[in-house]
């Protein structure tokens, strides 16, 4: 199942994956995928990241080298014995794993989640900086 606007349009292959895995193993739980944008300039990178319903305190960000991985789990407020005519809302774990071109300075990222849209603002290191090196003439 993917956390994309709508659910429904899942390819058939996928729900058929999807269904023979829960008659398999009753818990299981297909990972949720969402959509992100990555924005590079020179001393930075800044990833946004749709994640509509989630509560900051169910995300988690690692930054390990040029790694950023963000996961955690929506959890749907549905009642367990109610008789839901449809039930296409999302809920699981998600995580996804982001592999940038040059390593990252951890200590300095700044993330801010609002409306449903994650933003990171991640420095690169000082190494992986444009430097300019002056010519001299002899």
């Amino acid at each position: 199942m993917t956390l994309y606007i709508n659910p429904i349009r899942q390819t058939t292959r996928r729900w058929m994956l999807d269904e023979m895995m829960r008659a398999w193993d009753k818990d299981y739980t297909a990972e949720l995928t969402f959509p992100i944008d990555i924005l590079a300039d020179s001393e930075s990178f800044t990833i946004k990241a749709l994640l509509p319903g989630i509560h900051p305190d169910d995300v988690d960000i690692q930054i390990v080298n040029e790694n950023v991985t963000i996961s955690g789990e929506l959890k749907a407020d549905r009642e367990e014995d109610a008789n839901y005519l449809l039930a296409e809302r999302p809920s699981g774990k998600f995580r996804r794993v982001i592999t940038l071109p040059t390593p990252l300075d951890p200590t300095k990222v700044n993330a801010d989640l609002e409306n449903g849209v994650l933003t990171l603002h991640i420095p690169k290191t000082k190494e992986a900086k444009p430097r300019s090196i002056k010519v001299k003439t002899r």
